[in-house]
């Protein structure tokens, strides 16, 4: 497992084959949305209209999910290329990937649920579900993602390409 900083991401434009952005831009209309209530809430009250409440209310709501939306962008971001997963900050190549576990069962806890999630986060972000890999030296690892499925569809394919499966004989 290969950890890069952002700065040791590869130059070379990639193709991209999965992408989640983490989160939306579109939280911040919440700050507005809060100033606006603030506002109708005075004038329901008898108050009329001042601006320090409504605009406060704006300031803060809007600053906050400003904060909470790019550390989101940054940290709970997904992105697999050909030759590498990005999982918020850390990069792992996929050589280094040698199996995808199954999907568990519904009443299933397999082994691999309790190994470290990918990125610098503690676990897997909420929203995610976790994906299970072998990696090389007998390593096991989580990555996630909120369309797992199509995630764990194109690791798949990847490592099968790169480590054609064994046939019966």
């Amino acid at each position: 497992m290969t950890e890069k900083s952002t700065s040791d991401a590869p130059e070379r434009p990639e193709q991209i084959l999965f992408y989640e952005q983490g989160a939306s831009w579109w939280w911040l209309l919440a700050g507005p949305g809060a100033g606006i209530a603030m506002a109708l809430i005075q004038a329901s009250a008898g108050y009329g209209f001042q601006w320090l409440v409504p605009g406060l209310f704006f300031v803060l709501v809007t600053g906050f999910l400003a904060i909470q939306v790019k550390a989101a962008r940054i940290h709970t971001s997904v992105e697999l290329t050909p030759d590498y997963l990005r999982q918020g900050t850390e990069y792992l190549d996929i050589d280094d990937i040698v199996r995808i576990y199954p999907e568990p069962g519904k009443n299933e806890t397999p082994k691999w649920m309790s190994a470290r999630a990918l990125g610098e986060l503690t676990g897997v972000p909420r929203g995610r579900t976790g994906i299970g890999l072998k990696l090389t030296n007998d390593r096991k690892a989580q990555a996630w993602a909120r369309k797992h499925r199509r995630l764990r569809a194109e690791l798949t394919r990847l490592v099968e390409e790169r480590i054609p499966r064994e046939r019966d004989a």
